[in-house]
C-alpha cells in the first residue's frame, strides 16, 4: 500500500495555515447505518426515559454532587461509600481498554453520546433544512437571501432548542426530575442559579453541535489519543483492504488493478473527514459510514463486499483471526478480580456507617455512686431513605450507656450526631486506659462493632 505516513502530520480538519477545514460529509446510507440509528434511538430513549423511572419512590439514576448524594439503580451512596465509588471508576477504565484492545473504537462510532447527538439528531435535522453535502456548500457559499436567512434561521434555532433540551435532561440527572419540573415551571428570579447553569449548559451544547462538532472527538476527547497506546496489529478497526484494494484504478477493473475504484466516496461520508484508506487515525470514530458506501460501490461495480470492514491489521495481511493473546488475557484477569472485589464491596456494604470516638480534652469523672464516667461522641450516617431508630449496648466490659438528649435516630439519607456517656464501676477500670467495646443496633439487629478506650485514674496495675 503507498502510504507516506504523511496524513499523520496533520489534522484532517485543519489546513496548513491553521484555518478550519469545515467538513461536509455525505449523507450516509446502508445497512449498518440503519443498525447504528436503531442503536440510538434505542440509547437515546434510555437517556431521555431514565430520569422519570423511580424505584420504591427513588430515582433509577441521580448524581447530585452539589449536595454529594448519588442513587444508582434506586441505592443510595454517599461520600462515605467513596471506595466503592473508586474501585468502579477503575474497573469501568480497565473495561474500556480491554474492549479497546480488541475493538478499537467501536464504543465512539455506536455508542458515545457526541457522536449519537451529532450524526443521528443534529446531523439528520441539517440534511433534512439544508440538503445534502453539495447542498450545504453551495448554500453556505451563495450570499446572503431570504432562503439563505431562513434556513440558517431555522436551523440554528432548532439546534438551541434541542440544546436546552439537553441540557434540562442532563440537569434531571443531577438535580432529579421533581426539582427540575419546579425549575421550570417558576420563575427563573426564583432559582436564578438553576435558571444560570441551564443557559450556561445549553450554550455549550449549541456551541459543540453547531459548531466545533467534530473538532471534540479529534482536539479534546482523549480516547482517540489512547489508540496508540491501546491498538495493535490484533485490534479490530474498521479498515481498509489494502492488498485487495491496491493498485487503485478508476473506471472498469483492468489486469493488474485492485478493486478500489478510486470513487472517494469513502471520504466523502466521513464525518471526521479522513481517508480510510490511509490506515488507522486517530480521527477515526469507527462510524462505519466508509464501509456502506464503499459497499454500495462494490455491488454496483459488481465485485466483492468488505473492501472496507471490521477487522485487524493481521486479518487483512495474513488472513488470521481474533485470538486471546496474553495481552488480552492479563487485562481480562484484572477485570475479573476488579469485578468480583465491586460485588463484594457491594453486597457487604452496610445501610449505616458509625464513627465514635472519645471526646478529646475531657477527662474521666467520677459519679456520686462511685462509678466512672467518660464522654463520646458519635455520628452515624444512614444511606437509607427510611428513618432508623438507634440503639447502644455495651458489650465488653458490663456497663451503663446514657445517651445526651434521650433516644438516638438517624433521619434518613442524612447525618446524625449526638453525645453520650459509658459509666463503669471502678473495679471494671484496671488501667489508665481500659479497651471498651460496644455496638450499634437497629431495630434489634447490630449494625456495627465500635472498639473504643475509656479513661481512668492512674492505678497501681498495669501502668
Amino acid at each position: 500500500m503507498a502510504d507516506t505516513e504523511q496524513y499523520r502530520d496533520s489534522v484532517s480538519t485543519i489546513d496548513k495555515e491553521g484555518k478550519r477545514v469545515w467538513v461536509f460529509p455525505k449523507k450516509p446510507k446502508g445497512n449498518l447505518y440503519r443498525w447504528r440509528t436503531a442503536v440510538s434511538v434505542f440509547l437515546l430513549a434510555i437517556l431521555f426515559g431514565t430520569p422519570f423511572v423511580k424505584i420504591n419512590g427513588q430515582p433509577l439514576l441521580l448524581l447530585n454532587i452539589i449536595e454529594r448524594k448519588f442513587v444508582i439503580f434506586g441505592m443510595p451512596f454517599w461520600p462515605q461509600d467513596f471506595y466503592i465509588f473508586m474501585v468502579a471508576t477503575i474497573t469501568i477504565v480497565v473495561f474500556v481498554v480491554l474492549f479497546t484492545v480488541v475493538f478499537g473504537r467501536l464504543w465512539c462510532g455506536w455508542a458515545c453520546p457526541q457522536t449519537i447527538f451529532m450524526e443521528m439528531i443534529f446531523r439528520k435535522i441539517e440534511y433534512l433544512i439544508e440538503g445534502n453535502a453539495a447542498a450545504q456548500r453551495k448554500l453556505n457559499a451563495a450570499p446572503m437571501s431570504a432562503e439563505k436567512f431562513f434556513k440558517k434561521a431555522l436551523k440554528h434555532g432548532i439546534f438551541f432548542a434541542l440544546s436546552v433540551l439537553l441540557s434540562n435532561i442532563f440537569l434531571a440527572y443531577i438535580i432529579g426530575i421533581e426539582d427540575l419540573k419546579e425549575l421550570i415551571t417558576s420563575s427563573p428570579a426564583e432559582h436564578l442559579t438553576g435558571f444560570l447553569v441551564m443557559l450556561l449548559f445549553s450554550a455549550a451544547f449549541y456551541w459543540v453541535y453547531a459548531f466545533f462538532r467534530e473538532q471534540i472527538c479529534t482536539m479534546v476527547c482523549p480516547y482517540g489519543r489512547l489508540q496508540g497506546v491501546l491498538l495493535d496489529k490484533k485490534t479490530i478497526v474498521v479498515a481498509y483492504d489494502f492488498l485487495r484494494g491496491e493498485p487503485r484504478k478508476k473506471g472498469k477493473k483492468t489486469e493488474g488493478a485492485g478493486d478500489c475504484v478510486d470513487c472517494n466516496m469513502c471520504v466523502d461520508v466521513c464525518p471526521t473527514g479522513i481517508d480510510i484508506r490511509n490506515g488507522t487515525q486517530l480521527e477515526c470514530v469507527n462510524c462505519t459510514a466508509c464501509i456502506d458506501a464503499c459497499n454500495g460501490v462494490m455491488d454496483k461495480v459488481k465485485r466483492p463486499r468488505g473492501l472496507i470492514r471490521y477487522d485487524s491489521y493481521e486479518g487483512i495481511q495474513k488472513g488470521t483471526k481474533l485470538s486471546f493473546s496474553a495481552r488480552i488475557m492479563g487485562y481480562s484477569a484484572i477485570l475479573l478480580i476488579l469485578l468480583t472485589a465491586l460485588i463484594l464491596l457491594f453486597t457487604n456494604r452496610s445501610a449505616l456507617d458509625a464513627t465514635v470516638l472519645r471526646t478529646p480534652g475531657v477527662l474521666f469523672q467520677e459519679l456520686p455512686d462511685g462509678r466512672l464516667s467518660n464522654l463520646y461522641n458519635i455520628k452515624v450516617v444512614n444511606k437509607t431513605f427510611d428513618e432508623k431508630p438507634l440503639e447502644l449496648q455495651m458489650i465488653s466490659p458490663k456497663g451503663e450507656i446514657e445517651i445526651i438528649g434521650g433516644e438516638l435516630t438517624a433521619p434518613p439519607g442524612s447525618l446524625c450526631e449526638s453525645s453520650f456517656f459509658i459509666k463503669l464501676d471502678k473495679k471494671d477500670v484496671p488501667f489508665r486506659v481500659t479497651p471498651v467495646v460496644f455496638v450499634v443496633k437497629s431495630g434489634g439487629i447490630i449494625l456495627e462493632e465500635i472498639k473504643s478506650s475509656f479513661l481512668g485514674p492512674a492505678r497501681q496495675k498495669g501502668r
